[in-house]
């Protein structure tokens, strides 16, 4: 599948982007709630809660998203998001997330990143803990992550802003986001902002978000295998 209109020229507007930046914190609280009600009927459900009140909070906010574009602009979801095979580069990203790692890694080591125990690290209790994890930051993680930002927030700032201001407008939001899982330390943000540019560098140049959601997927598949082999060893 090529590119279309809607991947080349965002037709929605900040309202929108307002709109649905609003519905994060309704979501997320209905999520919770959600999840602490499930457990409370099974232990297996308590346990797995932080888990499934992400998953719902996935589910809401993006049925949100659907929402409007259907209801206000009558579009569909997908295509609207660039989310269209990059051709031949869909490989060159799924081989290129592991070298963006090592490139962060190396940037780490020059900013003196600390390397201590993170918030993150509690959800690796068992093998549900490790499956659920992986899903959720190989899988889910990437997807989500690159529709909201890649996909509806930095083609809007591109046409705003030019494309490189653009693509560093997405990526300050997205490293934020993921502030608290690293306890707020500035050099993981940091990081996390660079990684985001080279997400949103390869949804630029390939005006397809899936192949993105690629990169990012085998780039926090490496960070995955390493943090659980170094927590593994610390037990």
């Amino acid at each position: 599948m090529t590119p279309d209109a809607s991947t080349e020229s965002p037709f929605w507007s900040w309202h929108d982007v307002a709109v649905f930046a609003g519905l994060a914190i309704p979501a997320l609280l209905a999520g919770a709630v959600f999840a602490q009600v499930l457990g409370l009927f099974s232990p297996v459900l308590k346990a797995t809660k932080v888990w499934l009140s992400m998953g719902a909070f996935y589910a809401l906010w993006f049925g949100g998203l659907y929402l409007l574009l259907k209801t206000r602009y009558d579009r569909p979801f997908w295509p609207s998001l660039g989310w269209i095979h990059p051709g031949p580069a869909a490989w060159l990203c799924f081989l290129a997330g592991p070298l963006v790692a090592l490139s962060v890694g190396g940037l780490g080591a020059l900013l003196r990143t600390p390397l201590k125990e993170m918030p993150i690290e509690k959800l690796l209790e068992g093998p549900a803990g490790v499956a659920l994890f992986g899903l959720f930051s190989v899988v889910l993680g990437p997807v989500t992550e690159e529709l909201a930002f890649r996909g509806f927030l930095m083609p809007l700032a591109v046409r705003t802003f030019g494309p490189w201001p653009g693509i560093l407008v997405a990526a300050l939001p997205f490293a934020l986001l993921h502030g608290p899982e690293y306890a707020w330390t500035w050099q993981y943000v940091v990081l996390i902002g660079f990684a985001g540019a080279v997400f949103g560098a390869v949804r630029h140049y390939t005006r397809s978000t899936l192949a993105s959601a690629l990169i990012h997927s085998t780039y926090n598949l490496t960070f995955f295998i390493a943090l659980v082999t170094r927590v593994g060893s610390n037990r």
